[in-house]
């Protein structure tokens, strides 16, 4: 597949490179997409930086990871090159959200595409620290679009974790600060449960 990402930080730079170790094609992205020659070192001759509504055109699947305080303006400089794309948002939100989750609040600026909420509930150093190995670590996957589910299990089994279905966008307030999913490190053998606790929250 064609992966964007948007956004090149810690968490950005990284699913990129496991993204292109995997066999993927990626293009990385952020306000200043000239200064990522560094992150495109890394992804095995299989990168390149591009403007972000350039990333978007190129990718059939968006991994969407700037910084919280950030997204709204990728989301805007993207435009409508997301109409009908995949996008794994991989963001939390700062600031106490209400009843709206911060994922559901992107899908709002963003309605065309096809949004998923994965690999926001961990810090990288702990997913480096998992990755692959036995018993795999439960990814969560929110999501109202059944080819977006798909798209994150796919990538997220790539990277050498077990995907977990949580439900649809408004589960997603689970996985993000101040859920009971969050920070929440758990093997694919207890995501079940942790799941059932987690939702106990929502009824």
């Amino acid at each position: 597949m064609h992966i964007g990402v948007i956004g090149a930080g810690q968490l950005g730079a990284t699913l990129a490179e496991w993204c292109a170790e995997s066999g993927h094609d990626v293009a990385v992205t952020s306000r200043h997409p000239e200064r990522l020659a560094g992150v495109v070192d890394h992804l095995l001759g299989h990168g390149q930086a591009l403007p972000i509504a350039q990333t978007a055109e190129f990718a059939d699947v968006v991994l969407f990871s700037p910084n919280w305080e950030s997204a709204y303006e990728a989301i805007e400089l993207a435009g409508t090159t997301l109409d009908g794309k995949i996008i794994i948002d991989a963001t939390n939100p700062t600031g106490h959200m209400g009843e709206t989750s911060g994922f559901e609040q992107l899908v709002q600026m963003a309605p065309k595409a096809h949004w998923a909420k994965a690999f926001n509930t961990l810090p990288t150093a702990t997913l480096n620290r998992r990755r692959g190995h036995d018993p795999l670590l439960a990814e969560f996957v929110c999501s109202d679009h059944r080819d977006a589910r798909v798209a994150a299990s796919t990538l997220i089994r790539d990277m050498g974790f077990a995907p977990f279905y949580a439900g649809g966008a408004e589960t997603a307030r689970l996985t993000e600060p101040g859920g009971p999913l969050q920070q929440n490190e758990v093997d694919v053998f207890h995501a079940q449960d942790a799941l059932a606790e987690a939702l106990t929250i929502l009824r």
